[in-house]
């Protein structure tokens, strides 16, 4: 019989009909070592969707809402540009449902991204990354126009801040009724969770200020720069305030149709950049002090997070939004350091014993 201390689970007292199902109701975990002391600090871990991130959400909604309103059709062609977290989660969803799926994107994002999603079936078509991600965008529509393909637009449609509105959001307000929350801390990549979770929370809990960050190296919102648009409100050309930053899924070079409803409705309170090493400082003491492992995005909100902590009144309780897993980052700077091979202080604790007692 186990000890009545020891951890026992009794099942989600359901089953699933397909791993799409198994999408959303991420956890809300408290911040027990890295949080300022007069504050409380939780974050919820997108890494608990099955393909790793908050993308998952966006992905099946795409799909469905497409498949609802028939402009998807059975064994049709998915083509989308991404950074890669969308593409994952697009690939996890069209391997499920039976559709093919092709990818741009940059050649500057992690190896890991292509090699994910061509494990889960998809094509990967790579575009010069001096292009940025309209480059990318600009060849998905040409596929799609050329060979009668489905764009699934993740920066412009509206399946994006929906799926944010009817379930991130729902769970946020599930998770704190009837308990104090005062800043919800995000960042943006399409700008679909802001919107969609602004969406609700200025109707349900106006008094919960909503802080945004973007990259130190990519100041677009801060610029006060208009994006400039094409069809469908996509960009017609990159933004002026971008410049490269190693915040992967953070900030493409434009500002995303569906991140512009946020701006426009005020559905953030104050809004702060963050550069690179700090991003990455942070989300590798997530990791080594908190045990959520995570990625660069992840660092980079946790950051704003705790800077506004830092300022917060006491008792203050803030949400953190961390975006993805550290998984698909091995290959980056958030890895560089990270030794391989035993380091020295290793080496010397395994010759500190003989092999065998």
């Amino acid at each position: 019989m186990a000890d009545q201390g020891t951890r026992q689970t009794g099942g989600r007292g359901k089953r699933y009909d397909n791993v799409c199902d198994t999408i959303g109701d991420t956890p809300v975990i408290r911040i027990n070592r890295l949080a300022p002391d007069h504050v409380t600090l939780y974050v919820k871990v997108e890494a608990f969707n099955p393909g790793g991130s908050v993308k998952d959400r966006l992905a099946v909604n795409m799909i469905e809402a497409a498949e609802r309103a028939g402009t998807l059709r059975p064994g049709q062609t998915v083509v989308e540009a991404t950074s890669g977290n969308t593409g994952i989660g697009l690939a996890l969803v069209c391997a499920q449902k039976g559709y093919p799926l092709v990818i741009t994107m940059h050649d500057g994002f992690s190896v890991e991204r292509r090699r994910l999603m061509r494990m889960l079936g998809a094509k990967v078509l790579l575009t010069p990354k001096a292009k940025g991600g309209v480059g990318m965008v600009r060849l998905a529509e040409s596929l799609a126009h050329a060979n009668g393909w489905f764009l699934a637009r993740q920066f412009e449609t509206p399946a994006n801040a929906d799926i944010h509105e009817t379930t991130t959001a729902c769970e946020i307000m599930a998770d704190f009724e009837g308990e104090r929350l005062d800043y919800f801390v995000t960042g943006y990549g399409t700008g679909g969770t802001v919107t969609g979770v602004g969406r609700v929370l200025r109707k349900e809990r106006p008094d919960v200020k909503i802080v945004l960050a973007e990259p130190t190296n990519a100041p677009l919102l801060t610029s006060g720069t208009a994006q400039e648009r094409g069809e469908h409100g996509a960009p017609a050309s990159s933004h002026p305030s971008f410049t490269p930053h190693p915040i992967q899924g953070w900030t493409p070079d434009f500002i995303p149709l569906v991140l512009q409803e946020a701006v426009d409705s005020g559905f953030y309170d104050s809004l702060m950049t963050v550069g690179g090493e700090e991003a990455i400082g942070w989300a590798r003491r997530l990791a080594a002090e908190e045990g959520i492992f995570c990625g660069i995005s992840c660092g980079a909100t946790f950051a704003a997070a705790i800077r506004t902590a830092e300022s917060a009144p006491p008792g203050s309780v803030l949400l953190c939004m961390l975006p993805d897993t550290g998984e698909r980052y091995l290959s980056t700077l958030l890895f560089e350091g990270i030794a391989e091979e035993m380091t020295d202080e290793e080496r010397e604790l395994a010759a500190s014993v003989s092999e065998t007692p």
